[in-house]
């Protein structure tokens, strides 16, 4: 019992000293989160809406991918409304552009992210805005005269912020945002604690450390079945940096990590059918090991 006791008081005490430290960007990031969502979700996507039919050529690509970081909007909420963009006429390489960038990133974790230091949060935004880019190209290049997206069956997104009183419509969208990160969050708290106290740092930085591609491999592997949300895995991603773990490995974890997130997944496959949904899934891999290693030759 006495062992048990001190290992109890030695895990709080490194789960106080992580939620001290990370709890102010988790906070931080659900109120500018929710503010986006409620004020200017609509903004942004009535500026994606209103590039259609301009020709903008390559640049169209850029802007959707700037576009898709901006989206508050999950991939559930994102295939909807893309849906919508699609039916209009919207480009598939606009569209591959503005969906892939938005399920890597939105404000909200972008926000989380800055706890890991300026320079991993540039690493972020920058390997998202030009995952979203390179999707765009491919799909201009290798599907320009075919249809790569199926929207069959989907049908725009109903809002479900609709209180009249905007204070009380930010307010009911803050709470979801709290229910739907919290458990995550402390999970993720709880596992950095557990890593810390019994995962050794020299261990990390073997496995995730120096310039080495086998590192980058193996984080950009591990993403797919440890991602379960953003604000959840910022906990583990600071411990695993200061144990050790390169930028370049962890830029490939974050890459993998909400692309192959199990319920983006599920939604990609019904757009896109089994063939394209295993393009994807190559794309993802193959541009997520690629960063890591220029990030890591860089860094």
């Amino acid at each position: 019992m006495e062992v048990l006791r001190r290992e109890f008081i030695y895990i709080w005490y490194y789960f106080t000293v992580q939620l001290e430290q990370i709890f102010g960007w988790w906070v931080l990031g659900m109120v500018i989160g929710s503010a986006v969502s409620v004020f200017a979700k609509d903004y942004i996507h009535r500026a994606f809406r209103s590039l259609q039919g301009k020709r903008l050529g390559i640049l169209g690509i850029v802007a959707a991918s700037a576009l898709g970081i901006a989206s508050p909007l999950c991939m559930y909420g994102t295939i909807p409304i893309a849906a919508s963009f699609s039916k209009g006429g919207m480009k598939d390489s606009w569209l591959a552009a503005f969906m892939m960038s938005s399920i890597l990133l939105n404000p909200q974790l972008i926000i989380y992210s800055a706890a890991l230091g300026g320079t991993v949060l540039t690493v972020r935004i920058v390997s998202c805005f030009l995952c979203g880019i390179v999707a765009g190209l491919l799909i201009l290049f290798f599907y320009k005269d075919k249809p790569f997206f199926n929207f069959s069956g989907f049908d725009e997104p109903k809002s479900r912020d609709t209180a009249p009183n905007l204070l009380v419509r930010y307010l009911k969208n803050l709470w979801r945002n709290v229910k739907a990160t919290g458990l995550y969050f402390l999970i993720g708290v709880l596992l950095s604690a557990l890593f810390q106290r019994y995962v050794p740092a020299e261990a990390m930085t073997a496995l995730f450390g120096g310039n080495e591609a086998l590192g980058v491999l193996m984080a950009a592997t591990i993403g797919v079945p440890l991602y379960a949300c953003g604000g959840g895995t910022i906990p583990l991603l600071q411990q695993w940096l200061w144990d050790g773990m390169s930028v370049g490995s962890a830029a490939s974890f974050m890459l993998t990590g909400p692309s192959t997130k199990i319920t983006n997944l599920g939604a990609l496959k019904i757009v896109l059918g089994i063939r394209r949904f295993l393009l994807y899934l190559a794309y993802v891999m193959v541009f997520s090991f690629l960063t890591g290693v220029v990030v890591n030759l860089i860094i």
